[in-house]
């Protein structure tokens, strides 16, 4: 990519819709020095009493290429890339630990289970491994493929069990053991990991199916696509196939990410990322079990291609190769955008988060991110008690800017134009071609 910089013009929602999240650019609003004893960065939204601290605690470079996925569990994080390797590391360090290869492509999605770990291949299919992450001592040893080599087995209907194109999510049912496989043949297909049999497949999408999350709490399925919905799937009960319970389709936009959080007693968030840059959101009703729009956050300049949710925080990656952190507050549809990570140079093309620290006062988690730079990043970050909190326990006011996010009239949208400095690690030539018509393809397809 061409390193200058450059000026551009960006169309944002109106200004009368004051209840988005619309935020200034970096210009308008600079930030203190950092202290040179303290890698730590402030919140770009920053008060007297910071909400949020974050710093790159490391950033790795392989000669993979592309890294598609990023999986973390038991200690490990694990990276899959268009070498066909998957490399795994150490957290929070990210010392490498080892490192295997599959003969069967680039390694498009990763998922962890316990010692399980699942990798989708070029070849459609899915690698089953079992991860021994004792000390100095790693090994991964293959259990199966789905489908199996020269499987017999098919669906109760007679179907094919094995996808016709690139296996691009997979999702894990953690009670029925159900394994859940997107694709872009338009298709979901649900292995059964106990015997390694592909017990039903959905004819889900008019289009690429980007991710698929599963509810644990009552075990529905979410599905999006490249044709602009998002899908909820229920399993019949007694039986192993599915049934569409509800589309939720809001814009034409394709949709690339999906996250869930959970929001006891019985509810939940459900978050979904699109071409268009925003991340539109959809509370459950408790007593009907029905998602209702709740709004949309508005921050990135271009697609959004991942999702992470956990706590009561939302990381978003984007085409705009920024890392946004966003926090719900508690029981209700407020949501904030604490910090803006900004480091990469490239589209961001996938996240993964762990909780660190629970204590009383502070939240501490580990963030992994990597995009079209080739690059692995891993921040650390540290979340302060929202201010109404600090005001409970310091008796005194802090002035704290938050925005609600409220079901919003899309009939129609007057555009407001401005104009501000992009970073210079994005080629001209490429923002250029997205603004003359090219902000709903994905460049992962």
């Amino acid at each position: 990519m061409e390193q200058q910089q450059y000026k551009m013009r960006s169309k944002s929602r109106s200004s009368n819709n004051n209840h988005l999240c619309n935020f200034p650019s970096r210009s308008s609003t600079p930030l203190p020095p950092p202290s040179p004893d303290s890698p730590w960065t402030l919140s770009p939204h920053h008060t007297p009493s910071p909400s949020l601290l974050h710093h790159c605690i490391a950033s790795l470079h392989r000669h993979d290429g592309i890294i598609f996925s990023i999986a973390a569990a038991k200690g490990l994080v694990f990276t899959g890339s268009e070498s066909s390797r998957v490399r795994a590391w150490r957290q929070p360090d990210c010392t490498e630990r080892g490192c295997f290869k599959s003969t069967s492509g680039e390694v498009r999605a990763i998922l962890a289970r316990g010692n399980m770990l699942f990798t989708s291949h070029k070849d459609r299919k899915v690698r089953v491994w079992n991860i021994t992450a004792a000390p100095e001592n790693f090994q991964a040893k293959k259990l199966t493929n789905l489908p199996r080599n020269r499987s017999i087995f098919k669906f109760p209907s007679g179907g094919n069990n094995r996808h016709k194109d690139c296996i691009s999510c997979m999702a894990y049912n953690h009670a029925e053991g159900l394994l859940y496989t997107g694709s872009y043949d338009k298709t979901v297909k649900v292995w059964r990991i106990s015997d390694s049999r592909c017990v039903d497949s959905i004819a889900a999408h008019d289009d690429h199916i980007n991710a698929v999350v599963v509810n644990q709490d009552d075990g529905c399925v979410f599905t999006c696509s490249s044709d602009g919905s998002v899908k909820i799937w229920r399993r019949v009960y007694g039986q192993s196939s599915h049934t569409l319970t509800m589309t939720l389709k809001f814009q034409p936009s394709p949709v690339n990410a999906l996250a869930i959080s959970p929001s006891p007693p019985n509810s939940c968030f459900l978050y979904s990322g699109s071409s268009d840059g925003f991340i539109n959101f959809w509370e459950k009703e408790k007593m009907s079990g029905r998602y209702n729009h709740g709004g949309f956050l508005q921050g990135h300049r271009f697609s959004v291609l991942c999702l992470v949710a956990i706590e009561k925080l939302l990381f978003s990656g984007s085409e705009d190769t920024t890392i946004r952190v966003w926090r719900r507050e508690e029981g209700s549809c407020f949501h904030e955008c604490m910090a803006v990570l900004d480091a990469h140079r490239g589209p961001v093309k996938c996240l993964a988060a762990t909780l660190e620290i629970e204590k009383v006062v502070v939240m501490g988690f580990l963030v992994y991110s990597s995009g079209l730079d080739q690059t692995f990043k891993v921040w650390r970050i540290k979340v302060l008690p929202p201010p109404e909190e600090e005001e409970k326990s310091n008796h005194h006011h802090h002035h704290h800017h938050r925005q609600r996010v409220e079901p919003i009239d899309t009939t129609h949208h007057d555009l407001n134009i401005t104009e501000y400095e992009m970073s210079p690690v994005l080629s001209p030539s490429w923002v250029e071609k997205k603004l003359q018509g090219g902000d709903n393809t994905n460049p992962f397809h």
